[in-house]
């Protein structure tokens, strides 16, 4: 098959939907599909890709307020997908909702093929944050209305768990939506040499260390980590807290983390390289630790996993589906005092914590990129078969309804 993404963002903006579709790309193409991605130029190196001849940047400017974000020109990505029409695509996945979005939905009804989105951001959760200028309550709608007319637009949805299919299913959506997890090279994160990256931060061996990996944004709750974080402190005084990534909370967290007494204590190293940095980081912590509430899957958990490092963590949303039966995790509770608890006591068990690592990495590989590759590569085949059996009655005699 070919398959044309679409998406509002990619590498070098690092963030879940950009890893999740350089996953399934790199996975489709060992099938024997071709893809090709269509998203902004962000004015310099596009990080590294595998099949980065098929992605076609387009012109884009910095996003108001968010400039790690970009936005596309409209009429440059009209003019790329007029450019792209004699390629014979099977099928338009549409990965972001915004002019990504319009255009491929556009596109897709323009050539008849089937279009299919996948919901990778809670909205809900998220409007409010950006648009602080409106009531809580109007984001919410504003964002539940879109979410529901969009996907509405498209002939299938694809969400990473069962939590958002049931969100989505509250708003209206009377599309088929489909759980497809990203999955995850296992290997990718195994065997980081956590010593190193202890040696390069200054963090002492036998210091505990607890992680955050992510992007550093206000829906990730990272005020409540650092106040669980603070809480910690007052009981293993010797703790630090590395937060590896980048956003735009970055410099309220850090004059949180002051108003806190915190001092060295939280380290906050930026975005890290998935290949050479990363492992070695997730190596090195004791713990990792992550409170988001409005995670769709929670991919850095099983990142974590698959090195072996213990996860402590809310389960909400799709986080439940990563930590259900997970025998490498601990739920905390959704308090802070209780979390820290939690934290603390792992911390003093050493032998449970041993019994976490060991275990973590079997949870990690039932959540295999491959696996969830051929997941995709069925639904797409149906799709695919669906809408040329729907071709085909619209050239019987017969007629039949018009392609929508």
């Amino acid at each position: 098959m070919r398959i044309l993404y679409l998406s509002d963002v990619y590498f070098p903006r690092v963030n879940g939907v950009s890893t999740s579709i350089s996953t399934f790309r790199a996975e489709l193409h060992r099938l024997g599909h071709v893809t090709t991605l269509v998203a902004p130029d962000y004015g310099g190196a596009g990080g590294r890709d595998a099949q980065a001849d098929r992605i076609v940047r387009v012109p884009a400017r910095p996003v108001p307020l968010d400039p790690e974000d970009r936005a596309m020109s409209w009429r440059a990505l009209r003019e790329a997908l007029r450019g792209l029409r004699e390629a014979r695509f099977d099928l338009v996945h549409v990965q972001t909702p915004f002019l990504a979005h319009y255009a491929g939905v556009r596109l897709a009804w323009e050539c008849q093929l089937p279009c299919v989105v996948t919901y990778h951001t809670f909205f809900a959760e998220y409007f409010h944050h950006y648009l602080p200028m409106l009531p809580d309550a109007v984001s919410r709608y504003v964002a539940r209305r879109m979410s529901r007319n969009q996907c509405n637009a498209v002939d299938t949805v694809i969400v990473p768990s069962s939590a958002i299919a049931q969100a989505l299913r509250d708003y209206g959506v009377s599309r088929p939506v489909e759980i497809v997890p990203t999955g995850l090279d296992v290997g990718s994160m195994a065997g980081g040499d956590g010593a190193a990256f202890r040696t390069l931060h200054g963090v002492p061996p036998r210091r505990p260390m607890l992680l955050y990996v992510g992007r550093v944004a206000h829906e990730k709750n990272l005020d409540f980590l650092l106040c669980m974080f603070a809480t910690v402190r007052r009981q293993i005084p010797a703790a630090v807290l590395v937060v590896c990534g980048e956003g735009p909370a970055l410099p309220h967290l850090r004059r949180l983390a002051l108003d806190l007494a915190l001092g060295d204590a939280v380290r906050f190293v930026g975005y890290l390289d998935r290949e050479r940095e990363l492992p070695g980081c997730y190596a090195a912590a004791d713990l990792f630790v992550f409170a988001s509430r409005t995670e769709t899957q929670g991919l850095v958990l099983l990142e974590a996993l698959a090195a072996g490092t213990p996860v402590v963590a809310l389960a909400a949303l799709g986080t439940r589906d990563v930590l259900a039966g997970c025998k490498g995790a601990a739920v905390a509770p959704d308090d802070e005092h209780g979390f820290a608890d939690l934290v603390v006591a792992l911390l003093r068990d050493p032998s449970r914590r041993a019994a976490l690592a060991a275990a973590a990495p079997s949870d990690a590989a039932q959540w295999a990129a491959e696996t969830m590759a051929r997941r995709l590569e069925v639904l797409y085949a149906r799709l695919v078969r669906t809408a040329g059996a729907r071709r085909e009655a619209l050239r019987s005699p017969r007629g039949a309804a018009p392609f929508g």
